[in-house]
């Protein structure tokens, strides 16, 4: 085990993150292995963040958010963070004297806010993942830990949840300013209570579990990518980001590498991106993860795995002749005619990696082409995007005219939060504080810049909520004929999913909170727009699970471990009520046999592209074979 990842044992919490499917769960998976072979003595801890988790399917154990020690490797215990059950702890923990708190910041009375705990909060599965694994270092709980982070848009949320927290703290101890204020004005003294108690020791927590963090010889945050130009792009953006956010970066693994020209077309893909890799780690280990002939599941193939780990070669390599283009023939079934069907809004989803932005692109492209007089817009709803990728263009918020009628987008959520602060929050704040009527020096100082801060503060972790006002505000204006989700990998597009619904309670709360209070509060104007926003919601509700308008279309490649998070999906959106009516078999193969039955969907096989052409031929050639 002396392939250079002896680099990495002075770490005591690994993050592994990159885009969808490059195989995260796989090396952090390795990687824990190798640290509870290493150190027999040491308890390591291997957790997912991520909502739709596959640990389970890789080790081929059991995991739930009980830590559980794998039969091989006692001292390797696993668990998957179940956000929900963190939420009920943290209450227990906390939910009281949070409660006191907020009551003293705001107009509502403590019993008003225990409804708040059973509601859906957007970024939970962020803000608990994050929380717990500072509370696992500050209580020294386990020696080492690997996490198995959800793709990278989502894990810059969850490290941009640092920032949102320190605001958060110090609008907590705004509110006990203000409380002690009031105390010593009427009574002359203040006498130090457990909210006190509970800020200084949230103060400490939230410093420390940062310091751990940010702090390179304790943590690194290490990159999983393939050596594929989209991967390459997104893995540029996210050291970035890393960078921007003080987060280290421990080095990059690139995964699923050919070691000779078996595959001409992608071993000349890989070759000079591996060189580009070199050159965007500057130094930071890289690492070269071979392909293998089959998927390593368990822990004697992770094991296996481990030892072929090496760094990149360094010797220039031959250019490879490559044979004349062959372009895949179309192998029934196809999709049908959506526009024709009446589809007004298709969602393409999956697990990350499967080729669900190739899937989006290629059916816009394909109902542009076939129905030049109706409009078609592409959206990513991705925080990492890479629909822009997929073109060959640099996408942004505002469309983009790729063809007459087909426009490409990706949502900036910064720029739909910009505009719901100045809609909704910014009064929101103003209300909850409830001071209206009180002295100058109260108004100014304590509760009112409290919650303006919070407002104020980017909320990382809601994009599906915002996903969900830009989709609503699409389909209002009616100005296309047919609208393309993008979507974010499993997890976070279930998330989406449930968006209409938490969104709408959340609105019912703050209802009931004015019916309460209306003759202190006013605002009657205010609470008519937000009964808007409640409707709009519904009726955008309405058109997700509206067959006729809006259907799900699921995108898989052939491996054990996608294949079983599909299956999850796929009665996920039983449950919720959203049409599935097709399923994409990507980088189908003529001897390929699928061991898994999805009744009443219809399997489209898209062969597996040309690798050396350039984006729009590829985008064009899945549309040939999707229709």
């Amino acid at each position: 085990m002396t392939n250079g990842m002896e680099l990495f044992d002075n770490l005591h919490l690994a993050m592994f993150s990159g885009k969808g499917g490059v195989g995260k769960t796989t090396i952090s998976c390795t990687f824990a292995c190798r640290w509870a072979q290493k150190f027999v003595n040491e308890q390591i801890l291997l957790i997912s963040t991520d909502p739709a988790h596959s640990l389970g399917d890789v080790l081929q154990v059991s995991v739930d958010d009980i830590p559980r020690p794998i039969a091989e490797l006692p001292n390797l215990l696993v668990r998957a963070l179940d956000a929900k059950l963190l939420l009920q702890e943290f209450k227990e923990r906390y939910g009281q004297v949070l409660e006191l708190l907020v009551e003293r910041g705001s107009f509502v009375e403590g019993e008003d806010l225990h409804p708040v705990w059973d509601l859906n909060w957007p970024g939970l599965d962020e803000l608990m993942g994050l929380l717990e694994i500072q509370r696992l270092f500050n209580e020294q709980q386990v020696d080492r830990v690997v996490v198995d982070m959800a793709p990278s848009g989502h894990t810059l949320n969850l490290f941009g949840l640092m920032d949102f927290l320190d605001t958060f703290l110090h609008s907590l101890e705004l509110f006990q300013e203000k409380h002690r204020y009031i105390s010593k004005t009427f009574a002359g003294s203040y006498t130090r209570d457990r909210a006190d108690e509970f800020l200084q020791t949230l103060k400490a927590e939230l410093s420390q579990g940062r310091r751990l963090l940010q702090d390179p010889t304790h943590t690194a945050c290490l990159l999983v990518a393939i050596a594929e130009p989209m991967s390459w792009l997104e893995s540029k953006r996210f050291l970035e980001a890393l960078q921007t956010m003080q987060v280290p970066c421990g080095g990059l693994f690139v995964n699923q590498v050919l070691a000779s020209a078996t595959d001409p077309d992608r071993y000349q893909e890989q070759q000079p991106l591996i060189g580009q890799y070199t050159a965007l780690a500057n130094g930071k280990p890289i690492f070269i993860v071979p392909q293998q002939s089959q998927e390593p599941l368990g822990i004697v193939a992770l094991s296996h795995l481990i030892d072929q780990i090496h760094v990149p070669q360094l010797e220039p390599l031959s250019r490879i002749d490559l044979l004349p283009v062959q372009w895949p023939e179309t192998i029934p079934p196809s999709f049908g005619d959506f526009l024709n069907q009446g589809r007004r809004l298709l969602l393409i989803g999956g697990k990350g990696g499967v080729g669900k932005t190739t899937v989006a692109a290629a059916i816009g492209w394909a109902m542009a082409q076939q129905h030049p007089d109706r409009k078609i817009r592409m959206v990513s709803i991705d925080p990492a995007h890479s629909l822009g990728d997929a073109f060959g263009l640099s996408l942004g918020h505002e469309p983009y005219q790729i063809t007459a009628n087909l426009r490409g987008q990706e949502v900036d959520s910064d720029r739909i939060l910009d505009r719901f602060r100045a809609d909704y929050l910014w009064e929101l704040a103003e209300m909850m504080s409830g001071e209206t009527q009180t002295s100058e020096a109260i108004e100014m100082a304590y509760a009112p810049v409290a919650w303006r801060k919070i407002v104020e503060q980017a909320l990382p972790g809601i994009d599906e909520m915002l996903s969900l006002l830009t989709v609503m505000e699409l389909l209002e204006q009616q100005e296309e004929d047919l609208i393309i989700l993008d979507t974010a990998p499993t997890g976070h597009l279930l998330r989406f999913l449930e968006m209409p619904t938490a969104l709408a309670d959340w609105l019912a709360w703050i209802f009931k909170l004015w019916i309460k209070y209306q003759n202190v509060l006013g605002r009657t104007e205010f609470m008519g727009r937000l009964r808007t926003l409640r409707q709009r919601v519904v009726k955008a509700q309405k058109v997700l699970k509206d067959p006729q308008q809006a259907e799900f279309i699921g995108v898989t490649l052939n491996q054990a471990s996608v294949l079983a998070e599909q299956q999850r999906l796929f009665k996920s959106l039983q449950e919720i009520g959203v049409s599935q009516n097709y399923l994409v078999l990507n980088r189908f193969t003529s001897t390929a046999t699928i061991n898994c039955d999805f009744p009443g969907l219809t399997m489209v096989r898209l062969p597996v592209l040309p690798r050396s052409v350039q984006p729009l031929e590829r985008i064009q050639a899945a549309a040939s074979c999707l229709f």
